[in-house]
């Protein structure tokens, strides 16, 4: 079922649209379970952005989030706001 001008396979398009329709809807299902999840973490009493941050730090290698780490606290030292 090819189009004959372009070699375009109408069903194969329509099948890559539909799979690519779902995953939009499932991604967008999925983001409106993270808002809620953070709503009720926040209120119980939880710092949403500190959880954030917490969750983007969980999923960098350990090297380079120790690398971070001393960055900061070597900028924070020049900075004179040392703990």
């Amino acid at each position: 079922m090819a189009d004959g001008s372009s070699g375009i396979s109408a069903e194969r398009l329509r099948s890559f649209i539909k799979r690519i329709e779902k995953l939009e809807e499932d991604k967008a299902a999925v983001g409106e379970d993270l808002k809620e999840v953070y709503s009720e973490a926040k209120g119980t009493g939880f710092d949403v952005k500190i959880i954030r941050k917490i969750v983007s730090l969980r999923k960098m290698e350990v090297e380079k989030r120790r690398e971070q780490e001393e960055l900061l606290e070597l900028y924070k030292s020049v900075l004179g706001m040392k703990d």
